[in-house]
């Protein structure tokens, strides 16, 4: 069987942007956070707010993730392909 690779251009840049939208999510996340009053990193240790902090900032760098591999699976396919 032969496999059709991706060239390691086109992978280089499925890693380049889930590496800069998991960055934005995650800065989109803790921005969200503060404007709803979840200050993740405020003083006070674990408190419900700052692990409501967390949890924004952790799903807002998950979805930059998801969003720029579905980008890249309509763009050039699916890379395990």
């Amino acid at each position: 069987m032969s496999e059709s690779r991706q060239p390691t251009r086109q992978l280089m840049l499925l890693g380049v942007a889930q590496a800069v939208l998991f960055v934005v999510g995650a800065l989109l996340g803790r921005w969200l956070g503060l404007v709803l009053g979840f200050d993740a990193l405020g003083p006070g240790g674990y408190s419900n707010n700052a692990i409501a902090g967390i949890l924004l900032i952790g799903l807002g760098g998950g979805g930059g993730v998801h969003f720029a591999r579905a980008w890249y699976t309509r763009k050039y396919g699916s890379p395990r392909s």
